[in-house]
């Protein structure tokens, strides 16, 4: 049974003990499989596709066709290719919204106002998304990353995937504009990505979820290749008050339990009542669940119910735990929400389960863990975009400021840097 916590006891130990990362073990391994597919190229993916993926691949057939395109589309319902089209249009346009705020700006500059100072924002040339396909398989997680990244306007969108036997996963890469899809998973595929390879092209950012192999790999690459975040195993935390509906915020925690043994579930709550029968709740509908033995050693190693004297302590144990999704079921949602600091997504009121901002809302599911919302942002146009500094002075505006520049790099030791400067006061 999920136990309840008292605010404030050392039991607490358990709502805010997750990190994130703590995979060491898996460290040394990941780097192997990095340096080889970096020495090796293709030949170290072909291996590592049959070792791990029970896949045998070479050139010929690293890359998805257009024939298996064609099958992927006959093999999936017709009613879910609608779903995942009408899912496309709300993600495409809240990011549209997103990428209107970048313009390129300038702006007078100088001691004698001549000069001009501004940004110029960009998006990236080159993108290669991560399509996780372990346990399960997401489809939705194509629309989550290949859409924004539409909207920022990236050049070119390539996806990574062991999981091509899930024909909706194809689809779902066409129906974003993906060209190009590569039939490689874990450490060796972020590898590939990073380093290029006979058949995959380096791309500037790597994005999208996947298991700790894949998340270590990121973390290994980056600096020579941008990444959107390292995540961690899925979370939720439901703020409620005794207002709440007892068998949906049991649901909506249960929907978090689902993903796997580490993903966490937590209910904040100000009424002893509410959590008692959201304990019953998870016990009663916990059994009708198909995956129902990962949902119990999630709840078991990483569930917990916290009973607080008041919103405002509900508040700062959500704002410690910066959980990626944060449900508010309470009286004045609204208010309590903007009162947060740290969550990947924040889901409103009472008809706003997780599982809409999943699929259909339109913002990212590709959210900050473990945490990480205390200084990460959900995935977004953002993510795929890069700001340049515009500066041309004038030449009466740079002689104004010669000497302060002069001082301050004679006082660095760099006596070429100001040179620079000495010679066009010369001229």
């Amino acid at each position: 049974m999920i136990p309840i916590i008292k605010y404030g006891s050392e039991e607490m130990v358990r709502v805010y003990g997750r990190t994130q990362l703590g995979n060491g073990e898996y460290v040394g391994a990941v780097a192997e499989i990095v340096a080889k597919v970096r020495k090796e190229g293709d030949k170290a993916l072909f291996a590592y596709a049959e070792k791990f993926d029970k896949t045998k691949v070479d050139a010929d057939s690293l890359l998805v066709t257009e024939e298996e395109i064609d099958a992927a589309y006959a093999a999936v319902d017709e009613k879910l290719v609608l779903a995942m089209r009408r899912a496309k249009e709300n993600v495409l346009a809240y990011h549209a919204r997103q990428r209107d705020k970048y313009t390129d700006e300038f702006f007078a500059a100088g001691a004698n106002g001549k000069s001009t100072l501004g940004w110029i924002y960009r998006p990236l040339s080159r993108v290669g998304l991560y399509v996780p396909g372990g346990k399960a398989s997401y489809p939705s997680t194509v629309l989550m990353t290949a859409l924004p990244a539409v909207a920022a306007g990236v050049g070119e969108i390539v996806v990574a995937t062991p999981n091509i036997k899930n024909p909706l996963i194809l689809v779902a890469c066409r129906e974003c504009g993906v060209k190009k899809i590569y039939k490689v998973g874990g450490a060796q595929a972020i590898a590939a990505l990073a380093y290029g390879t006979e058949s995959v092209e380096r791309v500037d950012l790597i994005a999208g979820p996947g298991n700790v192999f894949v998340t270590l790999a990121k973390k290994q690459v980056f600096g020579d290749v941008a990444i959107d975040m390292i995540a961690g195993p899925s979370e939720i935390l439901v703020i409620a008050d005794d207002s709440a509906d007892a068998e949906l915020v049991a649901a909506d925690m249960l929907s978090q339990a689902e993903h796997d043994e580490l993903a966490a579930s937590i209910l904040v709550t100000t009424s002893a009542r509410l959590a008692r029968e959201v304990q019953e709740q998870i016990e009663e509908q916990t059994e009708l669940l198909p995956r129902k033995d990962i949902v119990k050693k999630s709840l078991l190693n990483n569930g917990a119910i916290v009973l607080c004297d008041n919103i405002d302590e509900a508040i700062e144990v959500a704002d410690k735990v910066a959980p990626e999704h944060l449900e508010v079921c309470a009286r004045d949602a609204h208010d309590v929400a903007l009162r947060l600091k740290n969550a990947g997504a924040i889901f409103v009121g009472n008809f706003s389960p997780e599982p809409l901002g999943d699929y259909f809302a339109g913002p990212s599911h590709v959210l900050p863990t473990s945490g990480s919302a205390r200084f990460s942002s959900v995935l977004s146009v953002d993510t795929f975009m890069k700001k340049t500094s515009y500066i041309a002075y004038d030449e009466s505006d740079l002689l104004a400021g010669a000497d302060n520049i002069i001082s301050i790099a004679e006082s660095e030791g760099f006596d070429a840097h100001a040179n620079t400067i000495k010679r066009r006061k010369r001229k």
